[in-house]
């Protein structure tokens, strides 16, 4: 009977609903796209949103500390033989932080386990760096942290786009490390070929930008100008004079007669800093060169170049084997959109006696990036795991490589 009843009552709204639309079209067309925009929110729910992750987490550790103290000895400039105080000059850093926060999407390749059951933003996957998705869709991390090391904060971020689809790859990347002074973009498009289930190719263009400029040497430049008439513009000593170091010249006699001439320099509140010009060039030049260096490199804008890149990637998993190689090639075709040229890469040989070598060619170089997991477990008992990369972006070589054997008992 109850089932009669529930039937009767969905007829009898169905029918009464009906009516009303049929009596006021304004609300037939309310409930359609109430329906659409329900469908559309599903959709972009299902393809970017299910899955993902959002999380914050950090950490507090102890400081790096000296294994032991350092002091110096302050001795009474009215009283040489007075006892000296003891100055504690050891430097302590408060503790050691990390606090970030992100959302990530990552799809996790058969071989790479979760190594936790949650997630706070240390984790590596493949899918960042391997040209090819373990699934075809969007990935992304978007993560921001805040960090202090040995006193120091910085500030480190990681951006990452990819949509990979049966023949094409579209992925956005940004990424900052603080303390390494590091900052980087791309963007890049290409078109994908599938080989088979475990093999594919692809071949677009990448846009980079680099903050640093990588081939360009300010004070190497400034050292090599001459004048006209081929002699050096900017003897070493002169840099002194910028940055407020004054040198005054001495004769000094021995005992035997013999005299000798230099100089001595001092800094702007008048304070010996040095009592030859070969102490002011071993103790002071050597800083003010960085100094220089980072006040040049500090006016130039970022750099941003196009370029053309191919890759591969070859993966194939089963339970007791397993490998997936992968590689990216920029090729030697370069073309600097953003940035002073003659600055760039494309000029890091060109520099010599004068500056910029007249009517020099601009030299073009390759980059590139490859890797390899493999997995084989021979037996019950022993396994074999290799797992390496290497990256060479400009003057920029990473390494990282580990083996193992594993022996059950």
């Amino acid at each position: 009977m109850k089932r009669y009843i529930t039937l009767l009552l969905i007829f009898l709204s169905f029918t009464l609903n009906s009516q009303v639309i049929k009596e006021d079209p304004k609300l037939e067309k309310k409930l359609v796209r109430n329906y659409k925009f329900k469908v559309f929110t599903e959709k972009i729910y299902k393809k970017i949103f299910k899955y993902a992750t959002i999380y914050a987490a950090g950490d507090i550790g102890n400081s790096f500390e000296s294994p032991y103290p350092d002091y110096f000895v302050r001795t009474n400039p009215d009283n040489l033989y007075a006892i000296p105080e003891v100055i504690d000059q050891t430097q302590y850093n408060p503790f050691d932080y990390r606090i970030g926060f992100g959302i990530r999407k990552l799809a996790r390749f058969d071989y790479e386990i979760k190594p936790k059951q949650y997630y706070d933003g240390t984790e590596t996957n493949k899918a960042l760096s391997a040209p090819t998705a373990a699934v075809q869709g969007f990935e992304y991390l978007l993560h921001f942290e805040k960090e202090r090391q040995r006193g120091d904060e910085f500030t480190n971020s990681r951006f990452f786009i990819r949509h990979t689809g049966k023949h094409h790859i579209i992925k956005l990347e940004q990424r900052e490390e603080g303390n390494v002074d590091f900052k980087y973009m791309s963007a890049e498009a290409r078109f994908r070929l599938p080989i088979g289930k475990k093999l594919s190719i692809s071949a677009g263009a990448i846009y980079r930008t680099h903050i640093k400029a990588y081939g360009y040497n300010p004070i190497e430049v400034w050292l090599n100008e001459v004048d006209e008439n081929g002699f050096p513009s900017n003897p070493w000593y002169s840099l002194g004079y910028q940055y407020g170091y004054e040198d005054i010249g001495y004769t000094q006699t021995d005992s035997y007669g013999n005299q000798t001439y230099d100089w001595y320099w001092i800094d702007s509140s008048g304070e010996v800093v040095a009592n030859t010009d070969v102490q002011f060039r071993d103790l002071i030049f050597g800083q003010l060169m960085n100094d220089y260096n980072q006040q040049v490199w500090s006016t130039l804008d970022a750099f941003g170049e196009i370029a053309p890149i191919v890759g591969f990637d070859y993966y194939t998993y089963t339970k007791n084997f397993w490998m997936h190689a992968y590689g990216n090639w920029i090729l030697p075709y370069h073309k600097y959109i953003q940035g002073d040229e003659k600055c760039s890469y494309l000029n890091r040989n060109n520099w010599g006696e004068g500056g910029l070598v007249e009517d020099s060619t601009l030299e073009q170089w390759s980059d590139y990036q490859a890797g390899i997991i493999f997995g084989w477990k021979i037996s019950k008992t022993l396994g074999i795991f290799i797992e390496g990369e290497y990256t060479k972006f400009w003057d920029s070589e990473l390494h990282q490589s580990s083996v193992g054997l594993n022996f059950r008992l």
